[in-house]
């Protein structure tokens, strides 16, 4: 074998571990929360050394902020009837929460630790911010508009996914849609009271 396979052999088994560390760190902060979940049971999951992760990732935060690393994939104003991207970014926000634990463990971690919580503003903040600058009237009140999105969308999921109130969990999600789009849309387009 050359050093040239033997190389691309070594970076498909670090890709691989790589990947085996943070799907193992995703479970485990998602079922602990940041404080609880340790490198050594991430580790344990991933079934290897501790000292491996810290290789990867430095430190717990390092790995942390590795493992909630998320695109939110939101779709784009162009396409979108104006009068629709409340309810469409309702919905997107919804399917994102159904299917992606990540984001419900950054949600519950954010809540009481300062490095989530960063996670958790820069991601809202660089993807939510370009759709608000897109449409709203005056492109400066998008940090402002985005966050008032953002307040609406974490809300429900708080309420949801992490804390499970009954009567938010047992909405179906058209009434979520129904409830919540308008006020994201009023939020994104309206002018400024």
């Amino acid at each position: 074998m050359s050093e040239k396979q033997q190389a691309a052999g070594t970076v498909r088994r670090s890709d691989a571990t790589r990947a085996t560390i943070l799907a193992s760190a995703r479970e485990r902060f998602a079922a602990d929360g940041y404080e609880r979940a340790t490198i050594r049971a991430v580790a344990r999951d991933a079934r290897i050394d501790p000292s491996m992760v810290m290789r990867y990732f430095g430190s717990k935060e390092g790995l942390f902020a590795a493992a909630v690393s998320i695109d939110l994939r939101l779709p784009g104003p162009a396409g979108i009837a104006p009068r629709e991207l409340g309810r469409t970014l309702v919905a997107h926000f919804l399917a994102l929460w159904e299917k992606d634990e990540v984001l419900t463990a950054l949600l519950r971690v954010a809540a009481t630790h300062p490095a989530a919580a960063e996670r958790m503003r820069g991601v809202l903040s660089e993807q939510l911010e370009p759709v608000a600058r897109a449409v709203c009237p005056d492109p400066e009140q998008a940090p402002l508009r985005a966050s008032l999105c953002a307040s609406q969308v974490l809300g429900m999921a708080l309420t949801r996914f992490v804390l499970r109130f009954p009567a938010s969990a047992e909405l179906g999600r058209d009434e979520v849609v129904d409830w919540l789009g308008p006020t994201l849309q009023r939020y994104l387009t309206a002018e400024t009271p």
